[in-house]
């Protein structure tokens, strides 16, 4: 149930204008330093993943892998991207609690 909770969240993150995608996006919004959530679908690659936790490094990004692949994700936000991130603490908050606030 959670699963779904996230996917729709994502979703109204994605309206609201306060989803970014993709690995060079998702990169500029990490240099710039401010805290934010970083979430990798499932089928992202490990080397993806860790040029993203390079940069990241000594900044206030929390990473997460989501429990769905790219198509998955993509329903819900209606992009392609694997890689998402949002600098929002409200939608950050609700994502990592799983849905449930």
């Amino acid at each position: 149930m959670a699963e779904n909770k996230i996917l729709t969240l994502l979703g109204f993150c994605r309206k609201a204008g306060k989803l970014i995608f993709g690995t060079e996006k998702v990169t500029e919004l990490i240099k710039k330093g401010e805290p934010c959530l970083v979430m990798l679908s499932s089928d992202i690659s490990a080397k993806t993943e860790k040029e993203l936790k390079y940069h990241a490094s000594g900044t206030n990004t929390v990473f997460i892998r989501l429990e769905f692949d790219r198509e998955t994700v993509g329903h819900a936000t209606n992009t392609t991207a694997g890689v998402l991130a949002t600098a929002d603490e409200g939608f950050s908050k609700a994502i990592l609690q799983g849905g449930n606030n």
